[in-house]
């Protein structure tokens, strides 16, 4: 789970991609000395006091128009939009600039709290490099040095203090699941079909839907939130500044889902993206729903369903658990098949099985298929437990971990769908050592 988003903002070359990488603890911006080398946003997640941020590399604001300027200017923007808390990043050896200035009064305007540090404070010698800083107007600078990892921890502990408080679960006791899909699928006609009236902009222009879009209704006693979500391009093309906003997006509607309607397009049958598209919500360990769009434009006779099928199988072989339906969204026809699927992937996510029931279905499968040994020792299941539900958790005490083949693993897992379904869920296994 995310707890805020956290923007890194500053004039090329002050370290930001440097700061970036130790607050995540791992190299993953490109540093070099040379000014604009970040021209895009990059994400990655920090830990900090049992709480996970989102953090957000920019590229360099500055005033000069240089190349890429505008494309990176519009980046930084909409980084800024979606940061809950802003480190305004500034460089202690060459000190204050215009272009510092120019940020800071552009960072006044968004009414977001902003945390100015000073980087490259390498030791307590250039402490006094600091105090210029304050001229900014906004509150006591924190030193640092990205470098050394100097100041990196009292950075995370004011990003704790700013950042807001999440809200309450206001979506308690309601079934949420996320449209997804690349763009042009039909994601926002199927949010209206279920809505039954034009809540969300139809068009087929693609990249209509920018923002995730929530909205509740009732439908045969239940309250349900289907969350519309921007369209996801293929990573190759993404660069202008809305796109990479949309699958950030699109990553924090599944987030906030108990399940993903994974949604592809029948007029164009099934491309590379929409594995990438599905595999956001597997990685997730969400539940997942296929759903084969635009079934009226299909030429179809009594083989092309089975055959379809079979095709989705073969290309989505890590989603073997999901359900697959056929609709057409934009004339609501086959709409009514989707509702009791999303339910029964609901009731799924929060089963529990009992635990002597459990163990007869792992001693069972055990006993009429035995694992084979591995450098003479014999793989032994003692005995399992479910830990969790949403995603389905199931630990196995075991002799030892390591003799668990991944071959072994997927037959335990067949068998555990054969007895209890878990349909549109994964599973997951986890074998553990019985203490003695």
């Amino acid at each position: 789970m995310i707890d805020g988003t956290v923007a890194i903002v500053g004039r090329p070359n002050v370290g930001k991609s440097t700061v970036f990488n130790r607050m995540l603890e791992e190299r993953v911006a490109i540093v070099e000395d040379t000014p604009g080398v970040t021209r895009d946003r990059i994400y990655g997640d920090c830990e900090w006091l049992s709480k996970t941020y989102r953090l957000i590399d920019t590229g360099g604001i500055q005033i000069e128009d240089v190349p890429f300027q505008k494309e990176i200017n519009a980046q930084v923007d909409i980084a800024i939009e979606e940061a809950d808390v802003i480190i305004f990043l500034t460089d202690g050896r060459s000190g204050l600039t215009s272009d510092d200035e120019y940020i800071a009064r552009l960072l006044q305007k968004s009414k977001k709290p902003v945390i100015l540090a000073v980087n490259k404070i390498d030791d307590q010698t250039m402490i006094n490099d600091i105090y210029e800083y304050y001229s900014l107007g906004m509150g006591d600078p924190i030193a640092v040095s990205g470098i050394h990892g100097i100041g990196i921890g009292d950075l995370l502990d004011r990003v704790t203090e700013l950042m807001p408080e999440k809200s309450i679960e206001e979506y308690e006791g309601m079934i949420r699941f996320a449209i997804i899909g690349r763009p042009n699928v039909g994601k926002s006609s199927l949010t209206n079909a279920f809505l039954k009236q034009e809540r969300v902009i139809v068009s087929d222009i693609e990249g209509t839907t920018r923002d995730a879009i929530d909205t509740v209704f009732e439908a045969n006693g239940k309250n349900y939130v289907v969350i519309d979500t921007a369209g996801i391009r293929k990573r190759g093309k993404i660069y202008e500044n809305v796109e990479k906003y949309s699958v950030l997006r699109a990553k924090a509607a599944i987030e906030r889902s108990d399940l993903a309607l994974v949604l592809l397009d029948g007029s164009t049958g099934i491309i590379e993206q929409d594995k990438h598209v599905a595999g956001l919500a597997h990685e997730a360990k969400k539940g997942v729903i296929i759903v084969y769009n635009k079934w009226d434009l299909v030429e179809k006779d009594d083989k092309t369903m089975s055959n379809i099928t079979k095709e989705i199988r073969k290309q989505f072989v890590y989603l073997d658990y999901a359900p697959i339906a056929f609709v057409s969204a934009k004339d609501s026809k086959r709409i009514d098949t989707l509702l009791p699927l999303i339910d029964l992937v609901y009731e799924n996510l929060n089963r529990r099985i009992k635990t002597n029931v459990l163990n007869e279905v792992i001693l069972d499968a055990q006993l009429a298929n035995p694992a084979k040994p591995h450098n003479g020792k014999k793989f032994k299941i003692y005995y399992a437990s479910q830990v969790s539900t949403a995603p389905c958790t199931i630990v196995l005490f075991v002799n030892d971990p390591e003799l668990l083949h991944f071959s072994y693993e997927r037959y335990l897992e067949n068998k555990l769908r054969e007895a209890f379904g878990f349909e549109g869920i994964p599973i997951n296994i986890v074998a553990r050592k019985r203490s003695e």
